[in-house]
């Protein structure tokens, strides 16, 4: 593998995208997991539909694309059939919080153990610009000509109140502390979710904004309500670990001390399994 974590698959993003933060983050985060612990060959990626999904092609890491909104459900069936690894998902916020907007409050419910990276630059930016769930009222689009007249969700109150154990947002034009966050929510025991301010230049170019707004979290909240009210912050853009908290995990609950990879039936033991209940049927 690369130590540089490249690939030789031609960038399409847009100059000056707030991906290409995201995608340099990630690849100053995977050397440092790997000094964790974390065998590259162990961490497993997704991703959903939109110009995020092209960062799959851009790193040299195993996985699998997934549809539009379905990607948090791919990367927990993941977690589900190998335990072992270190699962996670790249998603837009129209992918996250428009058609997948069902699996990440039930991730989050039930605190599967994942990490869900939201490239969040409030615009369908691969089809040309349309609103999305987290545009700004007013927000112009081929969609709405006239300007967005709802009011954007808050997808970190959302995870928050959805019984999320880590929640964070990082801003891709800073990209060592975006490459931090990433590192303590793939380390991270549970759902782990980080929502990314990602300018799109050419729809939504916001790093003017962002760059006089943002401002380091010190420390996480330690109470749900206080993280709330951070998360419903406007006078400042707040960036950095909002909660940070142990809570059960979904699939040691579900499975106990068992391992579907440790303790699986060998071959011939599930031939023997299906011949025994097949010849238990057929005589009834």
């Amino acid at each position: 593998m690369d130590q540089d974590f490249t690939t030789p698959v031609e960038n399409t993003w847009c100059p000056g995208c707030g991906n290409f933060g995201i995608l340099n983050a990630f690849r100053k985060a995977i050397p440092k997991l790997e000094k964790q612990g974390i065998n590259p060959k162990h961490l497993i990626i997704s991703a959903g539909i939109g110009c995020h999904g092209k960062i799959f092609d851009y790193v040299p890491l195993s996985g699998m694309y997934s549809l539009h909104g379905r990607s948090i459900a791919t990367v927990q069936g993941i977690k589900l059939g190998n335990p072992n690894l270190k699962v996670l998902t790249f998603a837009g916020d129209g992918d996250a919080f428009g058609e997948g907007i069902s699996h990440m409050i039930f991730a989050a419910k039930r605190n599967a153990d994942i990490t869900v990276i939201v490239h969040n630059n409030g615009t369908y930016a691969l089809t040309t610009g349309q609103f999305s769930p987290t545009s700004q009222k007013g927000f112009k689009g081929p969609s709405l000509p006239s300007g967005n007249i709802e009011e954007p969700l808050n997808p970190l109150s959302l995870m928050l109140e959805a019984g999320a154990s880590f929640v964070a947002r990082g801003y891709a034009g800073r990209i060592d502390h975006l490459a931090n966050l990433m590192v303590e929510a793939v380390l991270h025991e549970g759902f782990s979710y980080i929502d990314v301010l990602q300018p799109s230049v050419v729809f939504t170019n916001t790093y003017k904004e962002f760059n006089a707004s943002v401002e380091m979290i010190e420390k996480p909240a330690v109470r749900l309500e206080d993280a709330v009210q951070l998360a419903k912050r406007f006078d400042k853009i707040p960036i950095g670990v909002f909660y940070n908290v142990s809570k059960p995990i979904y699939h040691q609950e579900l499975y106990g001390e068992w391992n579907p990879v440790v303790n699986r039936l060998s071959h011939a033991e599930r031939i023997r399994s299906i011949a025994l209940y097949l010849s238990d049927h057929l005589q009834e």
